[in-house]
């Protein structure tokens, strides 16, 4: 698991320039922020709904609300921050299409990282086995995931097209059959992939 969010870290950092304002909704520990704050020199501000978390954030030195993101709009100007993270949260946000608009709103461009639930590990377990989805990054079973979505990637680019929403960049990942590693792929990745990240802007 720490292997899977190093890449995940990676990744995301790589399409944020030096000295950058970020916004990481459900930041959780700081881990990412840290990571930006150290590498890139961004500033850094985070949202969190968990107390122990924002403990945590705190002790790393990062500014921090408590803040459950399904209470919109957020108490942002618009254009305030140059990019806003969301990884790995959307799944779990009732008020999803609309979070996506303030994302929008309030940052230059977008950065969204989640499971891909048509990836085909689930799609299997769901046929074969007759078990509710669910992803493998983090394993939940169906009474206590945190998911509430099970997007796809085919899902999330219809939602960009039919809201207007330019794709900067996608970015689609999964795990290495014989090491525990990994990888961006390009090919049938609504298909192969675990997880997807992707840049988007309005």
């Amino acid at each position: 698991m720490k292997k899977f969010k190093e890449k995940i870290y990676q990744f995301i950092s790589k399409e944020i320039p030096d000295n950058s304002r970020v916004l990481d909704l459900g930041c959780g520990n700081g881990e990412l922020l840290y990571h930006l704050i150290a590498k890139k020199n961004v500033i850094g501000h985070g949202i969190d709904i968990k107390t122990d978390a924002l403990v945590k954030c705190i002790e790393k030195g990062i500014p921090v609300i408590q803040l459950n993101l399904d209470n919109l709009p957020l108490d942002f100007p618009d254009k305030s921050f140059d990019f806003v993270v969301l990884n790995q949260t959307i799944q779990e946000i009732y008020k999803s299409k609309e979070m996506i608009e303030e994302i929008l709103r309030i940052g230059k461009a977008g950065i969204l990282g989640f499971p891909n639930f048509g990836y085909f590990k689930t799609r299997f377990s769901f046929l074969f086995k007759g078990r509710a989805p669910m992803s493998e990054q983090p394993p939940y079973k169906w009474f206590d995931t945190p998911n509430i979505r099970f997007l796809t990637i085919k899902d999330f680019k219809d939602f960009c097209r039919e809201e207007n929403i330019e794709i900067i960049k996608q970015i689609y990942i999964k795990k290495s059959f014989f090491r525990n590693k990994y990888k961006e792929i390009k090919y049938f990745c609504n298909l192969r992939a675990e997880l997807a990240i992707f840049k988007i802007s309005k």
